[in-house]
């Protein structure tokens, strides 16, 4: 019989009384799309049909209700109209034919993402998988990582030709392309980290944790400063992006939201730098208050971070759900794992603003560069790849070797060199910026979804708010083969979750209709009481009856 590790909570049983019928809904839902098919291809192969349609007999009613999934809706008019005046939810509780099959992508995405969460949940809750230890080899550590990059450059190596928004030429400075490729192999090289609990390269784990937090800055300040986009829509279309994996796995694993906490770190900063431009916004075309907004938010995270007693003060009303305490350091205060979390990148994303800020002006820089002289350009370029590899290299005796105990307090202050030093570097020609390697760029896609799945499907805590000591084991006793065979379900798995999060994004937070994303949040808020109210009630009937 399957061993359940921990307790059964509200939560949980308020998700699965949840995705009961939504998986029903979705199975009735395909057998009326499979029924209206076949109803359709008979009636295609029909004589009469074939005059009907040639006559033009084809009522516009019926014509205008074509479905995603194809075929014509097989409820009448006056069926149709008989529930139209109901709400959503009523016709989902009264199963209702033209609602389901209208609904039937949406549903099937609902299920998937339930049975995947499922899966979550027996890997690492249950006994039904066994575990391993980890086991650090350096060599077999770089042969991997290497050979990665190998495999990479040979199969997905491309040059991009896009044009700049702000110039219009193919300078190609700090390029979407190039940025997901960062995320990428960086993210390769953290998850390797985690697998093979590879504790050497500790400090290069901050730097690329600090260049996350750093792209979040660039890229909100780039979106928010150049679109001025701050409606409602927009806001939580990021917040659903950032947070809708992470809270159901909250609920299904009994889990501390702090315990994945890049999750509540980059809302955290991605919310400040929201903040910052869209209070008076109708203001950030002039650099003086962008100035002003960036000085704010110095001295914002000087206050809270630097100064004795005001973190505390200023978090502890959250501690309900930022508060985290891991199962074998019970000892240490709830809100510890939040402040040195959110410590160690307080300043980073304030200079990801600054070098979005600063972005159109660089790229103009880089455009009379690239037209001026090639004796000129060339030594321009050396001299900036020598400068920075010579502070690099400073930075890496001095500041990267010390312990990670030293190292964790310089770091706040100068995760920004390794960041800048690898810009300048990536950037230095145009042609060398130009180029990417897409298989990087399409994990750098992914990086929220295998940072979450990769302590449940990949490793294992097997405990509530446990970090992942251990390895999930498929395969006993071959822990390559188990390696491979797990390595390719959790990165399937990862990317399919990263589809389902757009997909319902897609369905239930609108881009132009405020008025619906009201009414989806209310509804969501009201069904998800009722379902834990309910999952109390079932809860305590066991024990009534003992």
């Amino acid at each position: 019989m399957m061993k359940i590790v921990g307790p059964i909570t509200p939560g949980q049983v308020s998700f699965f009384l949840g995705i009961f019928p939504v998986i029903s809904a979705w199975i009735y839902a395909e057998y009326f799309e499979y029924k209206k098919n076949s109803l359709a291809s008979k009636a295609r192969h029909s004589d009469v049909n074939l005059v009907e349609i040639g006559n033009g007999a084809v009522k516009e009613d019926d014509s205008e209700v074509l479905l995603e999934g194809g075929g014509l809706q097989s409820a009448s008019p006056k069926a149709r109209s008989s529930t139209s005046s109901l709400s959503p939810i009523l016709k989902f509780l009264m199963m209702d034919e033209t609602f389901l099959v209208e609904n039937r992508l949406t549903l099937r995405a609902i299920s998937e993402f339930g049975v995947l969460l499922a899966y979550y949940y027996v890997c690492d809750r249950t006994d039904v998988f066994a575990s391993s230890n980890k086991n650090y080899n350096r060599d077999l550590f770089l042969f991997l990582y290497f050979l990665l990059i190998i495999v990479s450059a040979i199969t997905s190596f491309k040059i991009h030709h896009d044009k700049s928004p702000f110039s219009g030429k193919s300078i190609l400075y700090l390029n979407r392309h190039q940025t997901e490729e960062w995320k990428g192999w960086m993210q390769v090289l953290f998850l390797m980290y985690h697998y093979f609990a590879a504790t050497e390269i500790y400090n290069a784990i901050r730097i690329f944790i600090a260049a996350y937090v750093w792209m979040t800055g660039f890229g909100n300040f780039s979106y928010y400063y150049v679109r001025k986009d701050f409606s409602l829509a927009r806001f939580a279309q990021m917040m659903w992006r950032l947070n809708f994996l992470v809270f159901f796995c909250c609920v299904i694993l009994n889990n501390s939201y702090t315990l994945y906490y890049i999750c509540p770190m980059h809302t955290l900063f991605t919310l400040m730098v929201y903040g910052a431009l869209g209070i008076l916004n109708k203001y950030n075309e002039n650099g003086s208050v962008i100035a002003l907004k960036i000085i704010a938010c110095f001295l914002v995270v000087v206050l809270v971070w630097e100064v004795p007693g005001v973190f505390e003060l200023l978090w502890s009303p959250f501690t309900f759900f930022l508060g985290y305490t891991d199962p074998a350091k019970p000892n240490f205060p709830r809100l510890h794992e939040w402040h040195f979390r959110s410590g160690l990148d307080r300043y980073i994303w304030i200079i990801g603003m600054i070098y979005a800020y600063y972005h159109p002006t660089v790229e103009q820089w880089m455009e009379k560069l690239e037209e001026t002289e090639v004796k000129r350009r060339v030594s321009i370029k050396m001299a900036v790849a020598i400068i920075a590899l010579t502070v690099g290299f400073f930075w890496f005796e001095y500041i990267y070797k010390l312990d990670k105990i030293n190292y964790n307090k310089y770091h706040p202050y100068t995760s920004w060199i390794p960041i800048t030093v690898y810009i300048c570097l990536r950037n230095v020609t145009q042609s060398f910026r130009s180029y990417s390697l897409t298989l990087f760029a399409w994990l750098g896609k992914i990086t929220l979804e295998t940072y979450i799945s990769q302590i449940h499907i990949w490793l294992r805590s097997g405990v509530p708010d446990g970090q992942p000591k251990l390895l999930l084991s498929l395969i006993p006793d071959y822990p390559m083969l188990n390696f491979m065979l797990t390595t390719s379900i959790y990165l399937a798995i990862s990317y399919r979750l990263f589809d389902l999060t757009n997909i319902l994004k897609s369905a239930f937070v609108p881009t132009k209709d405020d008025k619906r994303l009201i009414y989806n949040l209310i509804t969501a808020v009201v069904i998800s009481s009722i379902l834990y109210s309910l999952s109390f009630v079932f809860l305590r009937i066991p024990q009534m009856l003992v």
